[in-house]
């Protein structure tokens, strides 16, 4: 199949969007049925809906009998759950991390470094492994830039930096300027990393490009943690996964002769890999469990071409019961995350079973596990996916969808990257609205939450959320509520169900979301991605297939 020329993609949408209005008879997500469902998901009853508890259990039960009344098929041969096989690992740091060599020093855990494996084996051991600063750990060869260059980093760990060149840097032309590609991602790093056959890696933390402090680095890396099981247990993969805070590389590189700013080295297009003339030890123990967390899946299939699939997501986990905070309270309820987004998803699936039209393709509702362990369910699907890529439309995905009400403007995550940004523009000029980009694009939001695992494999996807901009308030109101959020509520007991709560916001988002499931499902092309997305070519090497 070949992708449609975008020239096809940018007909008229307005009159596509008052076409499509007209075939699914203008039927609208309700607030009140954000509100009725978020009740129940959000409450004490589900135990803040944790993997592998009690929890889980109660919501997944929840989420299909809701399906099932909704009138929406089980998505997966008859079964509305994807088995997702996962492992636990609890790593323990044995003392700390032995620098030897031209500099003899300690590095002590959580205060210098976190660290841990994903490989499946009772423990992991550095042994006088060579360190290297690999600069920012990347080869993109679309931007000529390979750090691993003539570098044979086996058996060794190597010191890489967060985020990517162009941060910062003054060059917008230099990857993308100040706005994080995949590249600059923690993840990426611990994957080329890997497929260079280090056998550790430490990713130096700086605040302003990672966008968070040490704090949220020590909190989440530590601890145990959930991976997708693999066939080899993750022994391809490094010994070692970490972070090391900015004093502690200082030291490191100082030891090294390198004392300026280690973002202007790195960034040198000359640079090259510096062995420092140290070597680490450091050894793990690990604490092992494998059991079965799942995706909850729903279908209502398509009238003309059901081969042919539209995705909507939210995920339903959240933290569990954890420790009480200074009131008491110890349920992680994630109202807002992602209570909202699954709350919605409900929403947007009984809209489309109530519209007297049926769609011409078919719609997966996909309710995914494990997004606050490091998007595991979206990974899952994407690598194990019930509809093949290439028949894979868009993924619409809604994740912490504020509770302070309308806004005048439609905050696209990553906006730039592919045509669906073009459909939310259309629908936003018809509803009087605009739209916004990420307020911090070198934050690298866009490879945050489940939809990036579709972007991944190549499938169109978009994180939609209201604005700042509240149509009640003054222009500062809404980034306040934000701000408070984030400050306050963010991963934390205190998301709980607001009674000052409006769910107006939410319902104006998933109504922009069922609008354009509705148009995507009705017509014969395919959006694609724009010109400079990392994601352009494995979508259009996909849809060659």
């Amino acid at each position: 199949m070949k992708t449609i020329q975008r020239s096809f993609l940018i007909l008229p949408l307005i009159l596509l969007f008052v076409a499509c209005n007209q075939m699914s008879n203008k039927t609208q997500v309700s607030a009140d049925d954000i509100k009725n469902y978020l009740s129940v998901i959000a409450s004490d009853s589900l135990q803040g809906r944790k993997p592998f508890t009690v929890g889980e259990a109660r919501t997944i039960s929840y989420l299909s009998n809701e399906f099932k009344k909704i009138g929406l098929e089980p998505g997966n041969n008859g079964s509305y759950f994807q088995d997702v096989p996962m492992v636990e690992i609890t790593s323990n740091v044995i003392g700390g991390i032995q620098i030897s060599g031209k500099a003899n020093f300690t590095l002590q855990p959580n205060t210098d470094f976190v660290a841990g494996t994903r490989q499946e084996v009772d423990s992991v051991e550095l042994k006088n492994s060579p360190l290297v600063f690999a600069g920012y750990g990347i080869v993109a060869p679309e931007y000529n830039w390979n750090d691993y260059k003539d570098l044979n980093v086996k058996g060794k760990t190597v010191i890489v930096l967060v985020n990517d060149p162009g941060f910062k840097s003054g060059d917008a032309t230099l990857f993308h300027g100040d706005t994080m590609t995949y590249y600059g991602r923690w993840t990426y790093k611990y994957e080329e990393a890997a497929r260079q056959g280090a056998a550790g890696i430490l990713i130096v933390h700086q605040t302003e490009p990672a966008s968070y402090p040490w704090q949220v680095v020590s909190n989440s890396f530590t601890g145990a943690k959930l991976y997708l099981q693999q066939t080899d247990k993750h022994m391809s993969r490094c010994k070692v996964e970490g972070w090391i805070t900015e004093d502690a590389a200082k030291k490191l590189l100082s030891s090294a002769g390198i004392n300026g700013d280690m973002r202007t080295v790195a960034r040198d297009k000359n640079f090259k890999a510096i062995p420092l003339n140290m070597n680490v030890s450091l050894t793990l123990h690990n604490n092992l469990k494998s059991s079965v967390s799942h995706n909850v899946v729903a279908l209502l299939k398509g009238t003309k071409r059901p081969g042919e699939v539209v995705i909507y997501t939210a995920h339903w986990d959240h933290f569990g019961i954890g420790e009480p905070d200074s009131t008491g309270d110890s349920i992680y309820n994630g109202a807002v995350d992602n209570g909202s987004g699954t709350a919605a998803l409900l929403s947007v699936a009984k809209a489309f079973v109530q519209s007297n039209n049926k769609p011409q393709r078919s719609i997966l509702f996909l309710a995914v596990t494990g997004e606050e362990q490091g998007l595991l369910g979206s990974e899952y699907y994407a690598t194990h996916p019930l509809f093949p890529l290439n028949k894979t439309v868009a993924d619409l995905n809604m994740d912490a969808l504020h509770d302070y009400g309308e806004t005048k403007d439609l905050s696209i995550t990553g906006k730039g990257q592919n045509d669906l940004d073009d459909y939310v523009e259309a629908v936003a000029k018809q509803m009087g609205k605009h739209t916004v980009g990420d307020p911090r694009p070198g934050a690298g939001s866009y490879y945050r939450s489940d939809h990036f695992n579709f972007a991944k494999v190549g499938v169109p996807a978009l994180d939609l959320n209201i604005g700042t901009e509240s149509t009640t308030h003054d222009a500062a109101w809404g980034k306040q509520q934000q701000d408070n959020y984030n400050a306050n509520r963010y991963h934390r007991p205190a998301d709980n169900l607001s009674a000052i709560a409006s769910y107006d916001g939410m319902a104006e988002v998933a109504n922009v979301m069922y609008t354009i499931g509705w148009k995507l499902a009705n017509e014969t092309t395919f959006p694609g991605w724009k010109n400079g997305s990392e994601f352009k070519a494995i979508r259009d090497k996909e849809m060659e297939k």
